[in-house]
């Protein structure tokens, strides 16, 4: 991951991930505001368990990239089959990659047995690999004190996020202010990604004052000088602060255009409903007149019969 490819790919998968929830939320509570239940993943028409099998596939992409394609030996393990301190960063970025994996992987096992605690485990195991992912970055091996590390530190906080969220969405399934939030954050963690790719390894992007160096085997951004080093992390918390504006901004006006084209649909088809109603009911109400009509000629008819006898 240490790579500009390496951060802007998961990014992307972050980024369609973030923007795919969103969207489903919003029309899913648009739709129905009232009876709305949360749903940790969203099947499609024509293959259910697409959204999942992306997820296993760029899970496993990311492996491969960190532990075959990546390292020069094209294997991360050292000659006596240790693992060198160069590639330690290896193994947590495509640990990270596996917890993701086992979460799409078992959320379509509980998904086909019909569990009764399908809903509650699916959260669990995306608040496991959400949890993994914090763990891992807040103890990564990678240089916690440079402009990398201020990247990485902020990164951390939008985990979080999307961790306490999830792990929300467990006893609140109906609400949807925590489905749109750890959806905001999923979006925010690919948006950061992609950030990251390309200010730490775009030459002509890095701050005033700082380079690339290369260290153990990948590049890390050094600064000259302690008066640089804090205004590179400055910039980066300028960043953070101007991209949550914009997710912030982009969230909530992407939440007012769908609620109001799917809430003029709930409009459209209430009233449709209600006038399917009023013409069942207009059928029933001849139908039952016709009935009575019917039935008060049969009643007459006796009274005839019966007079003729009594006559005879």
């Amino acid at each position: 991951m240490g790579t500009l490819v390496g951060h802007v790919a998961p990014g992307f998968a972050f980024l369609a991930l973030g923007l795919w929830h969103l969207l489903n939320h919003i029309k899913l509570h648009s739709l129905r505001p009232n009876s709305y239940t949360s749903a940790p993943w969203f099947p499609t028409s024509r293959i259910k368990y697409l959204e999942l099998y992306m997820i296993m596939l760029g899970s496993f992409l990311s492996m491969a990239m960190e532990l075959v394609i990546g390292p020069e030996k094209h294997q991360p393990f050292d000659t006596d089959g240790t693992i060198p301190p160069n590639h330690l960063h290896n193994f947590e970025h495509a640990t990270i990659s596996l917890t993701f994996f086992t979460y799409a992987a078992l959320s379509i096992v509980l998904d086909k047995t019909c569990s009764k605690l399908q809903y509650g485990l699916t959260q669990f195991l995306g608040a496991i690999a959400f949890g993994q992912q914090f763990l891992l970055f807040h103890l990564h091996s990678a240089d916690h004190m440079g402009v990398e590390g201020q990247y990485h530190l902020l990164l951390q906080i939008v985990v979080l996020v999307s961790l306490i969220t999830t792990l929300l969405g467990i006893g609140y399934p109906k609400s949807f202010l925590v489905s749109f939030v750890r959806s905001a954050s999923i979006f925010f963690q690919g948006a950061w990604f992609i950030l990251m790719g390309y200010m730490l390894w775009t030459p002509s992007l890095i701050p005033k004052g700082c380079f690339i160096n290369s260290e153990e085997g990948h590049q890390v951004v050094r600064c000259h000088g302690a008066e640089a080093l804090h205004r590179a992390k400055s910039l980066v918390n300028l960043q953070f602060s101007w991209f949550l504006i914009g997710v912030t901004i982009f969230s909530v006006s992407l939440y007012l255009v769908l609620d109001k084209f799917y809430g003029d649909q709930k409009v459209e088809y209430s009233s449709l409903t209600r006038e399917e109603d009023e013409d069942s009911d207009d059928v029933e109400s001849q139908k039952e007149h016709k009935l009575d009509e019917s039935k008060s000629f049969i009643a007459m008819g006796k009274k005839v019969f019966a007079s003729v006898d009594m006559e005879r």
